[in-house]
Formats: C-alpha cells, structure tokens, sequence
C-alpha cells in the first residue's frame, strides 16, 4: 500500500468542517475562558527541550543561523507555535489559542507570527504579546498565512487566495476556490488556491493548487494578477506535490517527489517567467532506473542540494515508492557531479528546512506509516564527517524567524 502523505493536507483542508480531530496528536481541554489566554500571551514560557538520539546537543551559543519556530501540542493537547532558540536548546511558546494554530509564519526580520486559529487569521509579536484579530474568517476558515519579503502583505488562504493589507487592513481576494456541486447537497473540490512562498524580491509567490486528488504547484504574481500553470512540451502537466524551494533570483523553482503512482516521482525545475517545466530526474512504473528525489535547495554555492535514491526497476512494472533515500550534492540539474554526502539513509521524510548556507537540513521523520506532518527534528550537517544532533522531540512546519 502506497503512502499518500503528499495529498493529505488539502483533504484536510477540504474536510475541515466536518472534522476536528487533531493531526498532531490527541486533543485536551482548552484553556477555561479568553481572559486567561490573553494573560498567557503576556508572559514567555520557556523550558529547555532535550533530545536523544545520535549526538548530545553542543554547547555552542549559535548552533542555528535563526531562531527556529514549530508547531507542536502545549499541555492541553493544543497545537501552537513554538520557538527553538539559536542556541538550540530553549523552547518558548508563543501562542496560547483554545483551538489548534493550523498555520503560521514568521516575519523574518520583526519576528511577527502570523496564523490561523478558529477559523480566524490573528497576529502576535515575537514574544507573544499584542494578540491581534486580522480576518474573521466565516464559514470557510483561514489558511496557511504567508508573509511578504517587505512585511507589509499576508497572503492566505480562504475561499480563495486573498492578500491583506497591514498598511489599510484590507483583504482582496485575487483567486476564487472552484466548487462542483455533484448531487444531493455534496461539493466537490475543483480547484483551491492556497499560497505557499514568496520570491526574495517579493514579485511573484509559488501557490498550490489542490483539488479532490491532490495539488499542483503554480506561480501567481501579484502586481500584474497573473497566474502561471505549469506545462511541459506536451502541454499541461502536474507537479505533485511537496515543498518547492526558489531559486535565490527568483527565476525558478525545485520541486519535487519520492513516491509515485497518480504522479510521477522525480525532480523538477519551472520557470517563473512561462511556467515551463524541465523534467530533471523522473521515476515511474516505466522507468528503469526509477529515480526519487526529496527536498531540493538550490544552494548559494551554485550547487542543488536533495534527498535521492535511484532504483533499479527492471521488470518495469512496479511503483518505486518508500525508499530510503540519501543527502546528496549536485550541479543544478540534478545529475552533473552528483556526490552522495552521507552514508546514513533517511526514510519516510515528512518536512525539511534548509540552512540559508545549505550547511545543514533540519529533517523531521514521520516516527511510523501512518504520520503525516512533523517528526522528530534533528539537524544533519551537509559535511558528513559532523555527527547528526537531535533537536527537538516533535516539529511540524518548522520555518526560520529573526
């Protein structure tokens, strides 16, 4: 049975609703009443996190370039925003909501966090303070909250894409969410517009785009409301479904995908300019060797850093899918000069965040099958001859503040 971690969150999305289980974990008691809540955001509760694992923490004050922020259960049971300090060891929550945070980011230079609660879009100081209520959200909720490189806009998800104004506090929606109705009262999910990140420079922003099977990813530029759709040769063409990384002029970006079946798996360039699409590495049913790729950082140095693993398929008949895969080293198109990095594997990848440098990845790994979002966070130098250093317990959508 193959794992299809990579579709789960627009679903979840799509259903949200009608459910309220809690993907991180079993739910608790929220906190009694919202007074106590705003008393909490005035205070910073930290405590050091040790992990366990393959190396002790070092002593170093400056193990991170940044402060590293994370979803994960408080006490209650409640998933909120937390922060990893530079040195690596202090935890400080951030956020102290009665219902679980679904999303956030961090401005990068005021360290502002921005996030869906309740179906509301809310903003917080670094520290926690000056709860702030942004966009109520209705019946369709709030989603997945980006920053623009300027801190001036919040791109977010609704029944469409919508950017607020910090300046006016004003919301546009650019991109409405496409509804089918199919019978007896049941809609079915066409196409929903969700932002993912934006260009350095802040002109264009990747979005994705999922539907009732899974997602493509796509560029949308603000100024001109234009939407690119990615497409190859031979016309339209998906590309499913994780993470995908800008190239640091904003002309491109990676994506890419370990497992196939519905879709390819492989490694993919498209350009931001007309959305064309280079196949860099492909594996499939049909392909022998099927080739798997994860997580690609088009460096500083000029050189593509990902996760890969190329297997041998002989039979042409089998869908490569749960390998374990390695960190390795490449010139941008993924093949030239390809260097294996580490001797370890890493198998069942839920989330990575890249240091600026491409000196390390922090990797967190789903703890069994049937985990989705998060893991354990432990930080894996690109130098192989450094030790692997636990970080944190559990992280899920790990991202880097001030």
């Amino acid at each position: 049975m193959h794992r299809r971690r990579i579709f789960f969150p627009f679903i979840l999305l799509f259903t949200a609703a009608l459910a309220c289980a809690n993907p991180l974990g079993e739910g608790g008691n929220a906190p009694a009443n919202v007074e106590t809540i705003v008393a909490r955001t005035l205070q910073a509760l930290t405590a050091p996190v040790h992990g366990s694992g393959d190396a002790p923490l070092p002593s170093t004050p400056s193990l991170l370039p940044h402060s590293m922020y994370f979803l994960k259960d408080d006490s209650a049971g409640v998933i909120q925003v937390f922060r990893l300090e530079k040195e690596g060891k202090t935890v400080t929550q951030v956020t102290f909501e009665p219902a679980d945070v679904d999303g956030y980011d961090v401005a990068s230079v005021s360290g502002s966090v921005v996030y869906a609660s309740n179906r509301q879009l809310l903003l917080v100081e670094t520290d926690g303070s000056d709860r702030r209520l942004l966009v109520e959200g209705g019946t369709s909720g709030v989603s997945y909250p980006v920053f623009s490189p300027d801190e001036q806009t919040i791109a977010y998800g609704a029944d469409g894409l919508y950017f607020y104004s910090l300046t006016t506090g004003q919301s546009n929606r650019v991109l409405e969410n496409k509804l089918e109705e199919i019978g007896n009262g049941t809609l079915l999910l066409r196409e929903q517009y969700l932002p993912e990140s934006y260009s350095a420079d802040g002109t264009k922003i990747a979005i994705k785009i999922g539907n009732h099977e899974g997602a493509t990813a796509a560029i949308y530029y603000p100024n001109g409301k234009t939407l690119i759709l990615p497409h190859d040769n031979k016309g339209s063409m998906i590309i499913c479904c994780n993470d995908v990384e800008w190239a640091a002029n904003g002309s491109a970006f990676y994506a890419a995908s370990p497992i196939s079946g519905m879709f390819d798996a492989g490694l993919w360039r498209m350009d931001a300019a007309t959305g064309n699409v280079t196949t860099l590495l492909i594996g499939n049913a049909y392909t022998d060797p099927a080739n798997l790729a994860n997580a690609p950082f088009p460096a500083p140095d000029g050189q593509l850093y990902f996760f890969f693993a190329s297997l041998p398929n002989p039979n042409r008949n089998d869908f490569p899918n749960g390998a374990p895969l390695q960190l390795v080293r490449s010139a941008l198109d993924g093949v030239t000069n390809r260097t294996i990095l580490r001797p370890e594997t890493f198998q069942s990848i839920n989330e990575v965040l890249w240091a600026p440098d491409a000196s390390f990845v922090i990797v967190a790994m789903a703890p069994d099958e049937n985990e989705y979002r998060g893991g354990a966070a432990r930080l894996v130098y690109t130098d192989g001859g450094k030790s692997i250093v636990p970080l944190v317990p559990f992280a899920a959508q790990m991202k880097w503040g001030p």
